[in-house]
């Protein structure tokens, strides 16, 4: 296996894992979840600066960790490749997601004054909650699927 390969596919794997441990945090911790109003929106507030600096550069760099062991991968077989690509487009569905679904609720949320909710807030939490139970899922999915060629695909 080239040094390449090895090298994309171990930073793939870290970023990657990195990234699904952080959204899986917020399923973990479902007391979050059940704090008053004022609370959950600050907690919201502030995670939507934290997540909104550091999660681009390393989905960026995690998504193009992915591309080059993809192409890489493609001489290795269907086990190797097929996996590394669909990691990649999990990753890539994770982020899609993001984009359509949950950053227009976290930008709605940045605007409500913690103290003075709208009456709807709940339902935007919800639906917040259901959107990012599904990118968790696909986050897992994409770092189970790297584990899985990783562990596999050594030779």
């Amino acid at each position: 296996m080239s040094v390449v390969l090895t090298a994309s596919r171990t930073l793939a794997l870290l970023l990657i894992g990195l990234y699904a441990g952080g959204v899986v945090f917020v399923v973990l911790a479902p007391s979050v979840a059940r704090l008053p109003g004022p609370a959950y929106v600050r907690y919201w507030q502030a995670l939507n600066v934290d997540y909104g600096r550091a999660m681009p550069p390393l989905l960026l760099v995690g998504i193009a960790a992915l591309v080059v062991a993809a192409a890489l991968s493609w001489r290795r077989g269907w086990f190797a490749f097929g996996l590394t690509a669909a990691a990649l487009i999990l990753v890539i569905l994770t982020v899609a997601l993001t984009l359509t679904g949950l950053e227009p609720l976290n930008r709605l949320a940045d605007a409500w004054d913690p103290d003075l909710l709208p009456a709807d807030w709940e339902e935007s939490r919800r639906r917040w909650l259901s959107l990012h139970l599904v990118r968790t899922a696909l986050a897992l999915a994409a770092f189970a699927c790297l584990l899985t060629v990783q562990t596999f695909d050594r030779t």
